[in-house]
């Protein structure tokens, strides 16, 4: 897509008894930020409708990744003084993607990312990257989806990916690991150009190599415990743009230096609205050392130990023994002069797609002053100057305890499940088959019960469109993973309308133009919603955690929506009905 739509429901025309907010999700919630080429960049964010700038950190409408179309993202933490406290975030607001402002963060922590290394209480964390859109992931075996098949429909900048198998503990070497990645969260959660589809976060693809961009590139990524309409309490880890230009030819913003910081260094905004101070200075994680300018820190993974203030690692993993100090794991820009440079645990030249750690001390055996080389970009399937390959920037990171999406609760990611056989996708949906949506639609409208012979015999029965509100749903019926989403399509633009359950089906009863088809005590979903200008409204997801919908339980749904002009005058109407059982 090379452009985003965006549905708002306004207050409802019609009141309901009964009518409760959407509790929190109590999902891991994704957040992240974009770089001043893409797009989003001006755009209104989906809960306020205030301008997006390269400032500030994001979130998915419903806070969890979902397949497509999807809505602008929401701001979760803006880069101005109730946020991140960046003082040219005022002058930003509004300037559009793809002019560049002061504000840009490239990269993102929370300070409570996942240890990695086996010694971490029982297991092995994972990563989460991704790269601008000049990576191609060169390396074989070329998995699907991944940045070898995305790359080239332009559909790779605005993915997230992961290893396709856990890694063993750090520190990794080129190639000492299997190696490639598998996507994990796509940009605009629609099927892309190679035939792919996953959730997505709501960014615009696709966006092919050079400038101006037509898509997005996420720049900052983490994947933690949500914190809904509140500042995290641990404070917000990031750093920010440097000022040398971007070897590719793009001007870089220098967000770093106009806040008098330099963009090697790693800042903490406490408490919303800062000011944002230096938490970890470049020369402690070895950069700006070289004597050639400052660098880049491009990718940001921490796990902090409790004191507050940064206590460097001595050696690699021991931030997993009690009381040990911080982890803090990181990649540089490309154009960074220490790429290049050995680096201090194998004295192997620094490349852009390295995740790098703080450097090991010459007395423990580190052989350069340079960070430490934790993994490899090679492992990550990612291209190095001294693998003979064009070098690749690893623009975002995480480390994750549990998999993002996980619906049969193996402990390995469904897409990884999918691209090493041990799950199968026979209809390329990007959801294992075991956790597809058990049920199905029902309560359709033949003539012999339409109310006022408004017969639809493939949707609910006929109304003033002309056809019938057809209920369908996507996701899957997994508690766990939670992303079931019901959409009603087929009806009158701009009308209110109220999702129901019920445990049991019933023979179909007239219900104004339509039909009930659910029964055993009617739960309503609040809140109410609008249908869109094309006649579309959905729910989810989150629906177990908001309505307490439990594994191994069946219950059936159905849209009572309000219809004026409906053909048999009682003024509302219903879709067809959905069942599904819920699994864990």
């Amino acid at each position: 897509m090379s452009a985003q739509s965006r549905t708002r429901i306004p207050r409802p025309l019609l009141s309901f008894l009964g009518l409760t907010g959407l509790a929190s999700l109590g999902q891991a919630q994704m957040t992240f930020s974009v770089d001043w080429h893409s797009p989003t960049v001006g755009l209104p964010d989906s809960l306020t409708l205030t301008p997006i700038t390269e400032g500030d950190i994001l979130t998915p409408v419903g806070f969890f990744p979902a397949f497509g179309p999807l809505p602008v993202p929401e701001i979760a933490i803006s880069g101005g003084p109730a946020g991140l406290g960046l003082f040219g975030h005022p002058g930003c607001v509004g300037h559009p993607g793809g002019t560049p402002c002061v504000v840009e963060v490239d990269a993102l922590s929370y300070g409570v990312d996942a240890p990695m290394g086996q010694q971490a209480a029982g297991f092995v964390a994972s990563y989460l990257f991704s790269t601008d859109e000049f990576a191609a992931g060169p390396h074989p075996p070329f998995f699907f989806p991944s940045l070898t098949s995305e790359f080239p429909v332009g559909d790779s900048s605005a993915d997230v990916w992961t290893h396709p198998g856990l890694l063993p503990p750090g520190p990794l070497p080129p190639f000492a690991a299997p190696v490639g990645n598998v996507g994990v969260i796509d940009g605009d959660g629609l099927v892309s150009g190679s035939g792919a589809l996953y959730m997505g976060s709501g960014l615009i693809e696709p966006n092919f190599p050079g400038f101006p961009n037509a898509g997005d590139n996420l720049d900052a990524l983490d994947w933690g415990s949500p914190f809904v309409a509140a500042f995290p309490p641990t404070g917000v880890y990031f750093s920010l743009d440097g000022p040398f230009p971007d070897p590719f030819g793009p001007p870089n913003t220098g967000s770093a230096p106009f806040h008098g910081f330099s963009p090697s260094d790693v800042l903490l905004t406490a408490a919303a609205g800062g000011p944002p101070a230096v938490w970890a200075p470049g020369p402690v994680l070895g950069l700006d050392i070289t004597g050639f300018g400052p660098d880049d820190l491009d990718a940001l993974a921490i796990r902090e130990n409790g004191t507050g203030f940064f206590e460097p690692s001595i050696f690699p993993d021991d931030w997993n023994m009690p009381g040990g100090p911080d982890m803090v794991l990181f990649s540089v820009r490309r154009g960074s002069p220490v790429i290049g440079m050995p680096d201090s645990i194998f004295g192997i030249p620094i490349a852009e797609g390295d995740i790098l750690t703080t450097p090991l001390p010459t007395a423990l055996g580190g052989v350069s002053p340079f960070p430490g080389m934790y993994c490899a970009g090679e492992n990550l399937g990612l291209g190095t100057g001294r693998s003979g390959f064009a070098p690749e920037d690893l623009n975002a990171l995480d480390t994750i305890r549990q998999p993002v999406h996980d619906c049969n609760m193996n402990g390995i990611e469904d897409a990884v499940d999918i691209v090493t056989g041990t799950s199968t996708d026979l209809n390329s949906n990007g959801v294992p088959d075991e956790c597809e949506i058990v049920g199905g639609p029902y309560c359709y409208c033949p003539l012999a019960v339409a109310p006022c012979a408004n017969a639809d015999p493939t949707a609910g029965c006929v109304n003033s469109t002309g056809l019938g509100g057809l209920l369908g749903a996507s996701g899957t019926s997994s508690v766990f993973n939670d992303d079931l989403i019901l959409t009603a399509t087929q009806l009158p633009p701009n009308k209110s309308g109220l999702f129901f359950a019920g445990p049991t089906m019933i023979a179909p009863l007239p219900f104004g133009d339509g039909l009930r088809c659910v029964g055993g005590g009617i739960t309503r979903l609040p809140p109410v919603g609008t249908s869109s200008a094309a006649g579309v409204l959905s729910k989810g997801p989150g629906m177990a955690a908001a309505y307490g919908f439990l594994p191994f339980t069946t219950w059936n749904f159905q849209l009572w929506y309000r219809d004026p002009m409906g053909p048999c005058g009682s003024g509302f109407n219903t879709t067809n009905a959905y069942n599904v059982t819920f699994t864990p």
